[in-house]
């Protein structure tokens, strides 16, 4: 996370006013990719990369937002925000100012600064942290208190009807809810939810394969239409079936040959990878770490040949970890298409595992990766 202290500071140099901060992380998935549109279960966990906001009230009616990423601000009319997404950085933001007015919120005039060592299109949400960052930081300049789960929602409303990705819950919920050492079992149904603790022996080694992700592509639309095919094919045999959490490998055995190759394919990931993230959860509380390294395997198999959202690269980054110390488990992590493997390592043989990776990765495809060694971080919240 960048330095609170300076990012204050340029706060307070660029608008003239004192900043109340919050913080709000990114995530990896351990386990359970493109099962939460299906009313599934997913296995995140909040990492320590994280988008920073300081907001500061402003006398003038405008909104101004800044990203010190970006090195941009744009002004807005507080009383007349924009109807529709701009293709721009600051639809992520505006969604949530949006969705928030269009709760019945009076929203006034704020500067809101935004600073983020999220990757961006590695398939570690730093649309998800913007967001969050900024609910927390409107929510808390109208004096408005939404529970984590209801605020994770209002944010993915942000993205689905604002910024136009048809993206599930599980991001938002994650960066709202995280826990420091622990994953999270999210059942994205009704949003309950279990913690699962990570052993301390343990590091999150995320390596990124420099193929850019972005879920706003045609590949995740066109694959989230064959999930919902299949299920409609099922559905029509088993009407109680309204997603694919609901359905069997045995619906699949009886009315497969209904469905399109493709929408076959995609409904097996589903709803064995429901099955594997639910066992995995199990296998982080009972301490099988070996289990949940098989676990993964079979995830990223079926990720990469049955719902076809990997790459070349993705699937040699996780190859080449197989043989590599300390190694408990690998897959690709996040909406595909590229993006970030997720590798659980011995905490003690990390270093040398990011090493090795990184040298037989750019070894192989000529691409020199980044990768980083973290851990599980707390939820959104306030810096006091």
């Amino acid at each position: 996370m960048h330095d609170i202290a300076i990012f204050r500071s340029l706060h307070r140099a660029r608008f003239e006013a004192e900043p109340t901060l919050y913080v709000a992380p990114g995530r990896v998935n351990l386990i359970g990719e493109h099962t939460d549109y299906a009313e599934g279960f997913v296995m995140p966990a909040a990492i320590d990369f994280a988008t920073l906001a300081g907001i500061s009230p402003r006398a003038d009616g405008k909104i101004a937002l800044f990203s010190e990423n970006y090195g941009e601000v744009r002004y807005f009319d507080a009383a007349e925000l924009p109807a529709k997404a701009g293709k721009h950085w600051t639809d992520y933001p505006l969604g949530v100012i949006s969705i928030l007015a269009g709760e019945g919120h009076r929203v006034p005039g704020f500067s809101l600064s935004l600073w983020g060592d999220v990757p961006l299109g590695s398939g570690l949400s730093s649309s998800a942290a913007v967001e969050v960052a900024t609910a927390l930081a409107v929510t808390g300049l109208i004096g408005v208190n939404y529970p984590g789960p209801v605020l994770a929602r209002l944010c993915q409303r942000a993205e689905n009807e604002f910024v136009g990705a048809n993206c599930g819950i599980m991001d938002q919920f994650i960066s709202a809810n995280g826990a420091k050492d622990h994953a999270l079992l999210l059942d994205c149904r009704d949003l309950s939810f279990k913690l699962a603790p990570i052993p301390h022996n343990v590091a999150l080694v995320i390596a990124n394969t420099m193929v850019k992700h972005a879920i706003t592509g045609g590949e995740y639309t066109s694959r989230r239409a064959e999930v919902e095919a299949a299920c409609a094919v099922i559905a029509s045999h088993r009407p109680g079936v309204k997603f694919l959490r609901d359905a069997t490998v045995e619906d699949l055995e009886k009315w497969g040959p209904e469905m399109t190759p493709n929408s076959l394919k995609r409904a097996r990931h589903v709803i064995t990878e429901n099955t594997r993230t639910v066992a995995a959860a199990e296998a982080l509380i009972n301490h099988n770490l070996a289990e949940l390294g098989r676990l993964m395997a079979e995830a990223h198999w079926s990720y990469s040949q049955d719902f076809e959202a990997s790459c070349e690269e993705a699937d040699a980054m996780v190859a080449l970890a197989q043989n590599l110390p300390g190694l408990i488990g690998a897959r690709l992590t996040g909406g595909g298409f590229g993006g970030c493997t997720i590798n659980l390592v011995e905490q003690d043989q990390a270093a040398a595992f990011v090493e090795g990776l990184g040298g037989l990765y750019a070894g192989q495809t000529g691409i020199v990766p980044q990768i980083h060694i973290c851990h599980a971080s707390g939820g959104a919240h306030r810096i006091e």
